[in-house]
């Protein structure tokens, strides 16, 4: 039977980064699984170079508790590693190496288990749920969430097993992000009364998002649990214009926005639009009725509400122990699956002060403590 930190070891030596494929990973889960006489569903995306995976240990009916986790990692390139990202390497009494903790140690542990959930008939049905592109947006996981239900078996709880150091998430933030693009007239750059500078404008935009930005930090309630307690508003990059002297004719930008689960973050979008229809349009129009600014929403992650009655909470505190409230600022695909009406809490090995770094790792004594709760869960299970 192999350890977690071998299963560790294999998954980690798939090059999952988003921008590729997760095959060869998926593959190898499904052929472990039939292995072991378990059947998985595959869950492709539109062309089939991605795909989520489901499989249910015990039997095949509604109810049970699904182990869910994401396949993809982040990219390495430019990074100072010290070893090779895509080889599990230990040192001392960590080990390093790309998705250790977010968040190949997760399923790792639930699969190197799967010989215990078979050594005695499960009462209540196990899931394993893995996806794709859950970096690049929680993109992924919708379609496998819309298949529960119809051709798979709904679990009525969800542990997702991101990085949270095996303390119990009650909540975490939601994901909204626009595209901005703003089309001027080109022309020489001494003659800016004929032409719309696009890079300037979007200077303004992004100067107007920043004021919103702030203006939800001074309002912010000194009691919210998150931290930062606000929604924040955020332009990470910014692409425009072909040379110094030329008046740019296109810019464009993504506003990140990480919104507490209880705002409204399209009101943000529609209170961005509204500006820009009042106070800039009208300026460009004057110089060029051709000019434009196209607004686009890009992806849309719910964030993750506190339910402290749920029976996620309930179950997920008596196999940790664990019974302070965490909030975290970051998105999971646990907004996804209680959104669709299952009960979800995030605890997982790790930790997110790790993830996404150089020399990425996760502590052994965290896979230990998975480990531990996985094998509560299982007894929980029999009964």
């Amino acid at each position: 039977m192999p350890t977690p930190v071998e299963l560790l070891e294999t998954l980690v030596g798939f090059d999952t980064t988003s921008a590729k494929s997760n095959m060869a990973l998926i593959d190898w889960v499904r052929t472990y699984l039939d292995g072991h006489g378990i059947a998985s569903t595959l869950v492709p995306n539109e062309d089939g170079t991605k795909a989520n995976l489901w499989a249910t240990v015990g039997p095949a009916r509604e109810g049970g508790v699904c182990l869910s986790g994401h396949t993809d990692v982040v990219p390495v390139d430019g990074q100072p590693w010290d070893t090779d990202p895509f080889t599990l390497t230990r040192k001392d009494d960590r080990l390093y190496g790309r998705g250790t903790c977010d968040m190949k140690a997760f399923p790792a542990t639930a699969l190197a288990l799967l010989p215990e959930m078979l050594a005695r008939p499960l009462a209540r049905p196990i899931h394993f749920a893995f996806s794709y592109d859950e970096e690049v947006g929680c993109l992924g996981a919708p379609s496998m969430i819309a298949e529960i239900g119809r051709s798979l078996p709904r679990p009525s709880v969800v542990i997702i097993g991101e990085p949270t150091d095996m303390k119990v998430v009650s909540a975490h933030k939601g994901m909204w992000f626009f595209r901005t693009i703003v089309t001027g007239k080109e022309a020489h750059s001494s003659q800016t009364h004929r032409g719309v500078s696009a890079v300037m404008t979007g200077a303004r935009l992004i100067a107007k998002l920043d004021e919103m930005a702030k203006a939800r930090a001074a309002a912010a309630d000194p009691d919210c649990k998150f931290v930062p307690p606000y929604t924040t508003i955020h332009v990470g990059t910014v692409q425009g214009g072909t040379a110094a002297n030329i008046i740019s004719r296109r810019c464009e930008f993504v506003c990140d926005v990480r919104n507490l689960p209880d705002d409204f973050p399209e009101d943000i979008q529609r209170e961005y639009e509204a500006w820009i229809e009042a106070e800039i349009l009208p300026e460009m129009h004057a110089v060029d009725p051709n000019t434009r600014i196209d607004v686009t929403t890009e992806n849309v992650v719910p964030g993750l509400r506190e339910d402290l009655d749920s029976e996620a909470e309930t179950l997920v505190r008596q196999l940790t122990g664990d019974n302070d409230v965490s909030y975290v600022p970051y998105g999971t695909e646990a907004g996804q699956f209680q959104s669709a009406g299952m009960a979800a809490v995030v605890c997982g090995p790790g930790s997110i002060d790790q993830a996404h770094q150089p020399n990425e790792y996760v502590e052994i004594d965290q896979i230990a403590q998975c480990e531990t709760m996985l094998r509560k869960l299982i007894d929980r299970c029999r009964s």
